[in-house]
């Protein structure tokens, strides 16, 4: 199975399946002497993980992580970081009833086509636990972008048809984590909740929108042609279970706007610095960063298992209907917050790395 690695100088390649013994990866490419802060590393698998609220899945996963290699008395070698987080409570016989049959919407068909077999608990490498592993990516990546002033957050921007329509640079992100959905703005959070509460209690599911903003990136990040910094932001965020959509900047809005209104105006500061008076660019021009902030959105779908009876096929190709059992989320969007930040971090750690190589050699 190839497509297991991801990034360039800072990469992370990542093992396991939603029933196996474990989940588990290697970082490549972490600086040597920062310090490894452990309980962060586990904070952040905190916030993805199963179990946390009455709106995500009540399978009860401890995820605690436990490095391997690269770390020593506390700080990065500057070798390869293993760690592995052992999966505690599988219930694998609650996908018993679906050996033979394919899951609308899911990967089972299209696993079984390509490779001959498949592995239907809980979907096996197809799960959305293989994220723990970025998780755990995206942290190291946060600890080396700490010491260039990057920070990267995420929050819920929309669930179903509850939007939140402030613009980040006016709401206090900081809050993000006060409430159980991940939405800054607390009345919008109920909103949100309380749709995913009614979906839940009718067996259904419902998607929504992560935004993720990066600050204190550099100017001079990203590549021309095929390697511009949106298009390895939009590889990494499209390859997160149940992605469908990403827009960055002013996205699919911009396309409505006269480009009098849309171009963003330089000028020079009072720090002497080039800056620019909007940012519908979203902090990228020409695939390079230009030192404004990186803004950009996430569409995730309906989680594809509901409780409710569905009709399907079988492996014999014959029509069949399915209850599918187990533990899922009604809206998988707020544990997928931490999953955009990690995905968002090793990208820009992946290309400062780049871009610090090119700078040495010149």
């Amino acid at each position: 199975m190839a497509g297991n690695i991801f990034g360039n100088l800072f990469r992370l390649s990542t093992f396991g399946e939603s029933h196996g013994e474990a989940v588990g990866g290697v970082v490549d490419g972490m600086l040597p002497g920062l310090a490894i802060d452990i309980d962060f590393i586990q904070s952040e698998l905190n916030r993805r993980r199963p179990g946390q609220s009455r709106i995500t899945t009540p399978r009860d996963e401890k995820d605690r992580v436990r490095l391997l290699s690269g770390v020593f008395e506390g700080r990065s070698t500057g070798t390869p970081i293993g760690f592995v987080v052992e999966n505690e409570n599988q219930h694998s016989a609650d996908y018993d009833n679906i050996r033979k049959i394919y899951r609308p919407s899911h990967a089972d068909y299209t696993y079984d086509t390509k490779y001959g077999l498949r592995d239907h608990r809980g979907g096996g490498r197809s799960s959305a636990r293989e994220t723990i592993a970025r998780v755990v990516g995206g942290a190291l990546a946060k600890i080396m972008l700490k010491e260039y002033g990057i920070s990267i957050t995420a929050f819920t921007k929309q669930i179903g048809t509850v939007v939140l329509d402030t613009p980040y640079t006016a709401l206090n992100l900081s809050k993000t984590e006060e409430n159980i959905v991940r939405c800054p703005d607390a009345a919008v959070a109920e909103k949100m909740i309380a749709l995913i509460d009614d979906v839940r209690n009718h067996k259904d599911s419902i998607g929504g929108v992560i935004t993720c903003v990066i600050r204190g990136v550099p100017a001079g990040l990203g590549d021309p042609c095929f390697d511009k910094l949106q298009a390895t932001l939009a590889h990494a965020m499209l390859s997160i279970n149940a992605v469908k959509g990403f827009e960055y900047g002013s996205g699919f809005a911009g396309s409505s706007m006269r480009g009098s209104t849309h171009n963003d105006i330089f000028y020079i500061d009072d720090n002497e610095e080039v800056r620019t008076r909007t940012n519908f660019s979203g902090g990228i021009q020409g695939g390079i960063s230009n030192g404004e902030d990186i803004y950009f959105n996430v569409a995730f779908k309906p989680t594809a298992t509901i409780l409710m009876e569905q009709p399907t096929i079988n492996t014999d190709h014959q029509e069949v209907s399915t209850i599918v059992k187990g533990r899922h989320d009604p809206c998988v969007v707020p544990r997928a917050v931490p999953i955009v930040e990690a995905m968002a971090a090793m990208t820009i750690a992946d290309a400062l790395l780049v871009q610090r190589s090119i700078n040495q050699r010149g």
